[in-house]
């Protein structure tokens, strides 16, 4: 009699928990909002000027040379770091070691997309770097007029690269990267 109250309440359990199927949730990706970009020119004692998103800060690099900066982005905890060279007759070393930088993120890169910028007018040519997965850096370009002057930046986040948390902030950061490129002006 013990035994046939346990299988009724069984049975019960098991009448009034069937009834929706589980489905499976679909991906989705972190949803931040960040505010418009802002554009201004900024003009430093160098020999280049570019537009930069006013939600970032200009603070001078650490490096000895005046014309190394960093644009800080503390609301998305990331900085891209911009190098200046002028070039003097070593234009395939510069080249060289640009287009090496985003190589040595294959290991922890998913993809590396490479896109050639050139601007005829301003005599601007180079390439941006765009970098999927857990890499530490998600985006690398350099800039150059070919004959004086040459441009680096590569942004990085303050925290361990995982890719599908910094995308939003990545692909924010890639833009503004894609716009100094594109303003940018040799003086």
């Amino acid at each position: 009699m013990r035994y046939l109250g346990y299988i009724v309440i069984f049975l019960i359990f098991c009448s009034i928990s069937c009834g929706n199927e589980v489905q499976p949730k679909p991906k989705a990706m972190l949803a931040l909002n960040y505010p418009r970009p802002e554009y201004r020119p900024i003009h430093l004692n160098c020999p280049y000027t570019f537009e930069k998103n006013q939600l970032a800060e200009i603070a001078p690099s650490k490096s000895r040379n005046g014309c190394w900066l960093n644009l800080n982005y503390p609301l998305l905890n990331g900085t891209i770091f911009i190098t200046y060279q002028p070039v003097r007759n070593n234009l395939d070393s510069l080249l060289r070691d640009a287009q090496k930088l985003p190589l040595e993120h294959t290991i922890k890169a998913d993809a590396i997309e490479g896109d050639i910028y050139t601007n005829d007018l301003h005599k601007a040519y180079g390439m941006f770097y765009e970098l999927q997965g857990d890499a530490a850096s998600q985006a690398q370009f350099y800039i150059t007029d070919s004959t004086a002057h040459f441009l680096t930046g590569a942004v990085y986040f303050n925290t361990q690269p995982n890719y599908d948390s910094i995308y939003p902030a990545a692909d924010y950061i890639k833009r503004d990267m894609r716009h100094l490129m594109e303003t940018i002006r040799w003086q």
